[in-house]
């Protein structure tokens, strides 16, 4: 995009994108990680700031080193999210929770006719495989899905097209604009 998405306002114009995806995030997990670049500025989060320890490397690192850090912490799952779904829920959220309740894998991906890896739950215990996929040069979160014990979750109903508002990103100013008009169209 060619600014840092994570402190671009979020569409509905009330906090940035990291601040908005950190509260939907928070309203069902804890503890809370945000893995930034080094020297990446972020407002004040309510939670745990992670650097990536080699900058460049991707999202396959980042949720390395988080996973690691939930597992450290206690946890059994996460929840990884890139920062650029503005639209993501708690239902959303909630949704996918409750379908770990009935899978003993290791990751829970949304799919809507594509895979949504920045948008899915993940064993803390994969922390580790995906660092040696790192070391071992992978650079892809497919990478660690295909390595893994994986339940998709279909997010649309069969014969339906196109996914979830929760699961549109934005990777253009223009995407962040028209999202944002949208929501200002929803607003009036």
């Amino acid at each position: 995009m060619g600014v840092d998405k994570a402190t671009l306002p979020a569409p509905a114009g009330a906090a940035t994108m990291v601040e908005q995806t950190v509260a939907t995030v928070g309203s069902r997990c804890r503890p809370l990680f945000v893995v930034a670049a080094p020297g990446q500025p972020l407002p004040d989060l309510g939670a745990q700031i992670l650097r990536d320890r080699e900058p460049g490397l991707g999202p396959l690192a980042a949720t390395a080193a988080g996973l690691q850090a939930a597992h450290a912490a206690g946890a059994d799952w996460a929840f990884v999210a890139a920062v650029d779904l503005p639209l993501l829920t708690a239902e959303f959220l909630d949704r996918l929770i409750g379908a770990t309740a009935a899978h003993h894998g290791e990751v829970v991906l949304p799919w809507d006719g594509r895979a949504h890896y920045l948008a899915a739950l993940y064993r803390t215990a994969l922390g580790e495989r995906a660092a040696a996929l790192v070391a071992a040069g992978h650079r892809s979160m497919r990478s660690l899905v295909e390595a893994a014990d994986t339940h998709r979750v279909a997010v649309t109903a069969p014969g339906e097209t196109g996914g979830l508002p929760e699961l549109t990103n934005v990777n253009s100013p223009a995407d962040l604009q028209a999202l944002s008009a949208r929501q200002a169209n929803r607003a009036n």
